[in-house]
């Protein structure tokens, strides 16, 4: 396969026309990070048409030049409730800072969850330096470039997003059955990335999440699979890939540490919620209800002082969430 076919099929559904209502929020969302926003990506359900309620927030990453001006300007355009020392602080601590972004003038209302990285960041993110999986967790699934600043912009965040889709294999092998095809490879890589994090979902939605990518991710882990199987990474059968060799324990090891890694940031992550994210405590009570079905009824104390009083609940939810349960 040639270099630029490769490149294509890697890049597959990049270039994909987002939803009206994802488009008019990815230019809002670019004008009000201002002259520094290199890129929105959209991902998520509502990007993926993966059981998306019309009323639930739209899911970006917005890739910027410089964290600092890009927060002055969102402040000066919609409002924060921080200011953008502490977002541009955090963000460099802990890439990427989530935050809400409501486009009010719309009709009705739109929300926005941003994922927000630097350019420099989201390279490496998306590289096998990555520090966590947050962001290769999303973006080896189906994703939108849903508004690019220009050409050189738009090819340097498919490098990354490609870069992130084939090193999928370097945490995915160590998890891959015996025998695979490309929609068994994703499916096992949906199944990794699901495990290594703190997740609402009940039984069922790794299927959803087949369903509804499988015309773009074939295309993407087919390719990748050739070409795997080309470089004898792979052996090939005709109908089925196999490891050239098993997994070394200490990949395994390694793949094991990376996700226990992950799940600490991730765990820190949630805590800038607290700062960075606007209703941050309604938008998880619902995030949680949608996703495992679970309502969390919470006291008025407990709405009032959460970082107090909600512990016991929290971790309740956690031990008993659909993720962890056996029949699951």
């Amino acid at each position: 396969m040639a270099e630029l076919e490769l490149r294509a099929n890697l890049a597959a559904g990049l270039d994909n026309a987002p939803s009206p209502d994802a488009t008019e929020l990815a230019a809002m969302l670019a004008r009000s990070f201002g002259e520094g926003t290199v890129a929105i990506v959209h991902y998520g359900s509502h990007a993926q048409h993966s059981d998306a309620k019309r009323e639930s927030a739209y899911d970006f990453f917005v890739i910027v030049d410089r964290y600092g001006d890009s927060y002055a300007s969102l402040a000066r355009t919609v409002g924060t409730s921080y200011s953008a020392r502490t977002a541009a602080t955090l963000n460099r601590m802990l890439p990427p800072n989530v935050i809400a972004v409501n486009h009010s003038s719309h009709v009705p209302p739109l929300a926005a969850k941003c994922a927000v990285l630097s350019l420099e960041d989201l390279r490496r993110e998306c590289s096998p330096s990555a520090r966590d999986h947050f962001v290769r967790g999303r973006l080896f699934q189906y994703v939108q470039l849903a508004w690019t600043r220009d050409a050189q912009s738009r090819a340097a965040v498919t490098d990354a997003i490609i870069d992130a889709r084939i090193g999928s294999f370097g945490w995915g092998a160590a998890s891959l059955p015996p025998a695979f095809d490309a929609e068994q490879y994703f499916r096992a890589l949906l199944e990794r990335s699901f495990s290594g994090e703190i997740r609402p979902e009940r039984g069922g939605r790794i299927d959803a999440l087949l369903d509804a990518q499988r015309e773009v991710v074939l295309r993407v882990y087919d390719a990748l699979l050739q070409q795997l199987a080309r470089e004898r990474i792979l052996a090939f059968d005709g109908k089925v890939y196999q490891l050239a060799k098993p997994a070394s324990a200490w990949r395994a090891m390694r793949a094991g540490w990376y996700f226990r890694r992950s799940k600490v940031r991730a765990t820190a992550r949630w805590a800038k919620y607290v700062v960075l994210y606007d209703d941050w405590l309604e938008y998880v009570v619902r995030k949680i209800a949608r996703r495992s079905g679970v309502t969390l009824e919470l006291t008025a104390r407990e709405r009032r002082w959460p970082l107090i009083f909600l512990w016991p609940k929290a971790i309740q939810y956690l031990r008993s969430r659909p993720q962890r349960r056996p029949d699951q």
